[in-house]
């Protein structure tokens, strides 16, 4: 990517007023993102829903400027810069209209695999709430190990989630508040290095912003964007995974919420998910699994013809038809081969110890 294009990419996020649906806006009116800057401000006040103050602002030279600084910046520390029209831009963001234009991204991790899901919740997790964490993530990564954990970095449930995707071999993301010459909390900086070769750090802010209130409700449709799902371990009755929870809702993405004691403040805004159906009932890695599909089809086991050889020509005789019919009951395996039914019992409860038929409620067998 040219530094010129690059700086017009840029530049476009920066331009206050806008926001990202209307820069989407101005770039399918003007072809290109470069042409919105070569636009004089006499064309630019004629745009519906532009008017002479975003003018102004996009005619303004100082952040085209502030871009180029930038450009530098992510090029010389191999930050990767991400825009929306760019083919590797997640398909899962590209899914939300009110995405990030542009993106930084550092790390070495498919921002596009095949399951990603969102941890978030209190910043003042209790002892239940971080176990709970961790033991959820630690069944997933059993299961799956190419999962991808994203969270915000911050105290709590954050960094609890990161940490347990580090210690199971998880790749994790932190979707920061701030930009990369900053690191907030700084008591997790260690972290943050760690899942920079394991996962990786982005955000859609410059690398000198600091972590201020607002940016970390905006970097909140990133972490819920960038997933399959969002989980919330503990939240009160008001909170930012709150804020992320409806933001993931609004995305028609699965909410998780993990319950509560009724009389527990930081379990209020999970229970509260659950009660409104906003979130599925979430106590184990399997409630996830089960939701999402995730559950792998456990392949039936390979009989060996080495036993089949050995049953005699009864009990072939029943497998075979089982094998044809699919699922029949004792009396009707009875008529079909005309066996006692004392004898037939015997026969399919030693088929059952052989691992060859499976008896459900009903008295029905199928083969295995």
């Amino acid at each position: 990517m040219s530094e010129v294009l690059l700086k017009h990419k840029i530049a476009l996020g920066l331009i206050p007023r806008i926001g990202d649906i209307n820069a989407r806006k101005l770039v399918s009116h003007f072809g290109s993102v470069e042409a919105i800057f070569h636009e004089p401000y006499r064309n630019l006040i004629k745009i519906p829903g532009i008017g002479s103050g975003i003018a102004k602002y996009i005619s303004d030279r100082a952040y085209l400027d502030a871009a180029e600084k930038e450009a530098e910046y992510v090029t010389k520390s191999n930050i990767r810069t991400c825009f929306y029209l760019d083919n590797d831009y997640p398909f899962r963001l590209r899914q939300c209209d009110d995405s990030p234009v542009v993106f930084f991204f550092k790390g070495n991790c498919d921002l596009d695999a095949s399951k990603i899901l969102s941890v978030v919740g209190t910043r003042n997790a209790t002892t239940r709430g971080r176990e709970l964490c961790e033991k959820i993530i630690e069944g997933l990564a059993a299961g799956h190990p190419d999962l991808i954990i994203v969270s915000g970095l911050a105290y709590g449930i954050d960094i609890a989630s990161h940490k347990a995707a580090l210690a199971n071999n998880l790749q994790t993301i932190g979707v920061l508040a701030h930009g990369f010459k900053t690191t907030y909390p700084a008591i997790h900086a260690s972290t943050a290095k760690a899942m920079v070769s394991k996962g990786g750090l982005l955000t859609d802010f410059l690398s000198d912003a600091l972590p201020e209130r607002n940016n970390f409700l905006k970097r909140n449709r990133i972490i819920a964007g960038l997933a399959d799902a969002t989980l919330v371990v503990e939240s009160g009755i008001k909170g930012g995974a709150l804020i992320t929870a409806d933001i993931a809702n609004s995305y028609n993405r699965d909410v998780f919420a993990v319950p509560g004691r009724p009389d527990d403040q930081w379990s209020a805004g999970c229970n509260n998910l659950i009660r409104s159906n906003k979130a599925f009932l979430t106590e184990c890695s399997d409630d996830i699994e089960y939701f999402l599909n995730w559950k792998p089809e456990k392949s039936k086991p390979v009989i060996q013809r080495t036993l089949f050889s050995e049953l005699d020509e009864t009990e072939k005789t029943i497998f075979e038809l089982l094998s044809k019919q699919g699922e029949l009951t004792i009396d009707t395996i009875c008529r079909s081969l005309d066996i006692p039914v004392y004898k037939l019992s015997s026969l399919l409860l030693q088929m059952e110890f052989k691992g060859l038929l499976k008896c459900s409620p009903g008295n029905l067998y199928r083969t295995v």
